[in-house]
């Protein structure tokens, strides 16, 4: 376990060593070729350093409910399960059975460290299979994103089901295993149905020009019929309980209010996504199911927008952005000065994160 990191620094460490990686490779992206055997030499050995040190340094974090909140009840019945406890839990079934088999091997910090790897180890897999020996700059911008840390140590069994999903991506030529990993990942968490039925979607109509107009159209509905959404999400049964209250519930304490900054932050990837397929005339057809996904899941959100903990539906398409924005940087060289435009997006797309955390919740 790691104790030697005082809880009230453990995240800023963190983000201020992901500060530094990221300058670091803007300063590479500035003096030499993406292609260059000296900075294909810096990439790798610094993309491993960062997975085993982001496995670890998330797994083997203190077990506290006061700064990663919902771990301390993960390791509350971990814990009780580690003593004999049956499994009482009705819903999520699936991941308390999981933690059952688990407590009867690892010790608690194990199971989260286990977490940690399946949380982590799929966003290295998919860099690497999509993008080869240029995976480092998906990697990184997949740890640096915003949504990145609180689904590492507090909500797990989303964050793991949103990565079993990305996993699943990667067989995306063989169909049987992508399938059979779709219905892993919505066992985590069943809300990851509404990504698996986006993506579905795509392989019988993939083309972008329509989910692009269905994401613009789905922001004004939202402006115009606000709650209205909540409700019918709701009685078409969605979700289970818990995830209702999050759509309906007025007495939770969440953000009920139209997220304009969130709304810009997400048009980052529709922007990223239509500038290349219509701009650039980029085609690639995986591409542009990930982006026709996202686009969908997105839209859900933009509807919703307004529901306590509205964040959590942002996520079932936050997941995907990274990969978005940087795919096509990676796959076909763009611009003249390619590498220096690869540095700046993954520094623009830190910013974000930075800010956010640094200043905009800072002042809370």
């Amino acid at each position: 376990m790691i104790d030697f990191v005082p809880l009230e620094y453990y995240f800023s460490l963190y983000i201020n060593l992901m500060l530094l990686v990221v300058v670091l490779t803007l300063l590479h992206s500035v003096l030499m070729r993406v292609d260059d055997t000296v900075n294909l030499r810096y990439t790798q050995i610094t993309g491993y350093i960062l997975l085993f040190f982001s496995i670890f340094y998330i797994g083997l974090r203190p077990v506290s409910g006061a700064y990663f909140i919902d771990m301390i009840t993960y390791a509350r019945y971990f814990e009780y399960y580690a003593i004999g406890g049956e499994v009482v839990v009705e819903k999520d079934a699936f991941f308390h059975f999981f933690m059952k088999f688990t407590s009867g091997f690892l010790p608690v910090h194990g199971f989260f460290l286990l977490c940690a790897a399946m949380y982590i180890y799929p966003m290295y897999r998919i860099s690497k299979v999509l993008f080869k020996e240029y995976w480092y700059y998906s990697f990184l911008m997949l740890i640096v994103s915003f949504s990145f840390w609180p689904y590492g140590v507090n909500g797990i069994r989303n964050g793991i089901a949103t990565s079993v999903f990305l996993l699943a991506i990667t067989y995306h030529d063989r169909k049987f295993i992508m399938f059979s990993l779709f219905a892993l990942c919505s066992l985590f968490h069943q809300t990851l149905l509404l990504p698996i039925l986006a993506y579905s979607l795509t392989i019988f109509y993939n083309k972008p020009k329509y989910y692009i107009v269905g994401w613009l159209v789905a922001i004004p509905l939202s402006l115009a019929f606000g709650g209205m959404w909540e409700t019918l999400f709701t009685s078409l049964g969605f979700a289970d309980d818990r995830l209702e209250n999050y759509l309906t519930s007025t007495e939770l304490e969440g953000q009920t209010s139209f997220r304009f900054d969130f709304l810009f932050y997400s048009a980052f990837a529709v922007f990223t996504g239509w500038y290349f397929i219509f701009k650039k005339g980029f085609k690639d057809s995986l591409y542009i199911q990930l982006f026709n996904t996202y686009l969908v899941a997105n839209a859900f959100w933009i509807l919703v927008i307004r529901a306590n903990f509205s964040n959590r539906f942002a996520y079932l398409s936050w997941f995907l952005m990274a990969i978005i924005i940087i795919y096509p940087f990676l796959k076909k060289h763009f611009f003249i000065k390619h590498h220096v435009i690869i540095g700046r997006v993954v520094l623009f797309y830190f910013a974000f994160t930075y800010l956010m955390y640094f200043v905009y919740y800072a002042g809370k």
